[in-house]
C-alpha cells in the first residue's frame, strides 16, 4: 500500500513538473512572438489620452469626419487592409480607433467596457482631438459601440453605417470558449501560455469562417496573427464575447430612441451573425418606428462585407453625408444663410 501511494505521488509530481515546464515554455514562446509582432508592427497612428485611458487611432484625409470602429479580434488597421480608408479619405477626414484593449489602445480592468462605456470614451476622445460631429461606421462588435454613441449623443453623431452587426440577444454557443481568456486567474494564465498557441494553429480556420463562403481576402492577410493573439488583445476579445448578449439586450431595448439616419449592410451568407435575426430585424424595427433606415443585403457575401463590398460601404457613407448635409462648421457663409432660411421656413 505504501509503495502504491509513493508511486502515485511520484507520478503526480512528475506530471506537475512536466506541466509546469510546458507552461513555462509556452509563456516564453508567446512573449517572444508578442515582442516580435509589436516590433514588426509598430503604432502607425496618433495617441490621445482621455478619461485616464490612452487610445491609438489612425487618421487620413480631410473633410467631414467619418469614424470607423472595428470588430472583435482585429485592429483599426483592418479598415486600411480592406481598402476602405483609402477609398474614403479623398472626401472625408477618416478616423479609425483601436478600440479599448485592441492594437495599441489601453483597456483598464477597473472598467467594464460595454458598448456604452466605449461610446462615451470615444466620444470624449473625438472631442479632445477637435471633432464636433461625425458619421460613425461600425463593423460586427463595433456596430454596438456605434449604436450606443448614436443613442448617447445624437447631436454629435450625424448618421450610422452598420456592417454585419449583432443587435439582438440570441444564443451563441461560441461564447463560453471565446470568453475564456477574460476569466480571472485561469484566463490570465491561459492567455499568456496555451491559448495564443492553440489559436495560432486554428487561425486559418477562423479566417476562413469569417470570410465564408468567399475566399479569405489577400488584403486581410496583412494583419499579423500574432498582433491579434497577444495576451492583452485576447483578454479584450474574451471580455467582449462575454458581454455580447447582455450588451445586445440593453441596446435593443432602446432602439426606438434612435434619432439618426442609419444605413445597414450585411452579407446574405454571413456565418457569424444571421442577417434575418439581426440586420433585417433592426431595419424593420426602425422603419416601423418611422426612422430613417436603408438595408443592403449583399448576395453570396459573408461577415467581412467591407472587404468584399467596399464600394457599397462607401456609397452608404456618401448617402448619409448627402442626407444630413455639410457639418455646420464646414459650411460657407452662403450655405449657412440658406440653411437658416430653410429652417425658418423663409
Amino acid at each position: 500500500m505504501r509503495t502504491s501511494l509513493t508511486r502515485s505521488r511520484t507520478r503526480l509530481q512528475t506530471g506537475l513538473a512536466v506541466a509546469g515546464i510546458g507552461l513555462l515554455a509556452s509563456y516564453l514562446v508567446v512573449r517572444s512572438k508578442t515582442a516580435q509582432a509589436e516590433t514588426e508592427n509598430p503604432p502607425r497612428g496618433k495617441f490621445v489620452e482621455v478619461d485616464g485611458v490612452r487610445l491609438h487611432y489612425l487618421e487620413r484625409g480631410s473633410g467631414p469626419v467619418l469614424v470607423l470602429l472595428h470588430g472583435n479580434g482585429v485592429v483599426a488597421n483592418d479598415f486600411e487592409y480592406s481598402g476602405l480608408m483609402s477609398q474614403l479619405s479623398g472626401r472625408y477626414r477618416v478616423i479609425a480607433f483601436d478600440r479599448p484593449g485592441y492594437g495599441y489602445s489601453e483597456r483598464p480592468r477597473s472598467t467594464v467596457w460595454t458598448p456604452d462605456a466605449q461610446a462615451r470614451l470615444l466620444h470624449h476622445a473625438l472631442q479632445e482631438i477637435g471633432v464636433d460631429s461625425a458619421i460613425v461606421l461600425g463593423h460586427s462588435w463595433g456596430t454596438m459601440v456605434a449604436l450606443a454613441m448614436g443613442l448617447q449623443v445624437p447631436d454629435f453623431v450625424r448618421g450610422l453605417v452598420l456592417l454585419s452587426g449583432y443587435y439582438y440577444p440570441t444564443l451563441r454557443l461560441d461564447v463560453p470558449l471565446v470568453a475564456q481568456p477574460a476569466i480571472p486567474i485561469i484566463g490570465d494564465l491561459m492567455r499568456h501560455t496555451v491559448t495564443p498557441l492553440v489559436s495560432r494553429l486554428l487561425w486559418p480556420l477562423l479566417c476562413k469562417r469569417v470570410f465564408a463562403p468567399m475566399l479569405v481576402s489577400e488584403r486581410f492577410k496583412q494583419l499579423s496573427p500574432w498582433m491579434a493573439l497577444r495576451p492583452k488583445q485576447l483578454r479584450a476579445s474574451g471580455a467582449e464575447a462575454a458581454l455580447m448578449i447582455p450588451a445586445a439586450m440593453s441596446l435593443s431595448k432602446r432602439i426606438e430612441q434612435l434619432r439618426v439616419p442609419v444605413e445597414i449592410i450585411t452579407g446574405t451568407q454571413d456565418k457569424i451573425v444571421k442577417p434575418a435575426t439581426h440586420s433585417e430585424r433592426l431595419h424593420e424595427e426602425l422603419q416601423a418606428e418611422g426612422k430613417s433606415s436603408t438595408l443592403y443585403l449583399q448576395p453570396g457575401v459573408g461577415h467581412m462585407v467591407h472587404y468584399s463590398e467596399p464600394e457599397r460601404v462607401a456609397s452608404a457613407v456618401d448617402a448619409i453625408a448627402a442626407q444630413v448635409g455639410e457639418p455646420i462648421g464646414m459650411r460657407s457663409p452662403q450655405a449657412e444663410a440658406l440653411a437658416r432660411a430653410s429652417e425658418s421656413g423663409v
